[in-house]
């Protein structure tokens, strides 16, 4: 690795993305449990129907699939988020590993 790791910017970055990604796992939880909600109420549209049918409708409607295309969204913006703050975390425990070593080369040089 060419380039020195600053811990300090690391850090900075994880606290500084903390409410953000709280924000996308919290989207992500809201839709996972919000298209239970939708699917019932577009089952409900016609009683009328076996459930079977009327769950095939509701998974065919347009709502419900926009609503999984969001929630795609949702995922893919909390994952984003969750290798990025993982990253930052790796490179602290990389400089830690250096300056270990750099401590230990300068205790054997001696």
């Amino acid at each position: 690795m060419s380039e020195a790791i600053d811990p300090n910017r690391a850090i900075d970055f994880m606290v500084k993305k903390a409410g953000e990604f709280a924000q996308a796992r919290a989207n992500r939880v809201y839709m996972e449990e919000f298209r239970k909600t939708l699917k019932a109420q577009l089952m409900a549209r016609d009683k009328s129907l076996p459930l079977a049918a009327q769950e095939r409708d509701a998974y065919a409607d347009q709502a419900y699939q926009a609503h999984l295309e969001g929630m795609r969204e949702a995922v893919e913006a909390e994952e984003t988020l969750r290798w990025q703050l993982i990253a930052a975390q790796a490179r602290v425990e990389v400089w830690r590993s250096q300056e270990a070593s750099a401590r230990a080369e300068g205790r054997a040089v001696r």
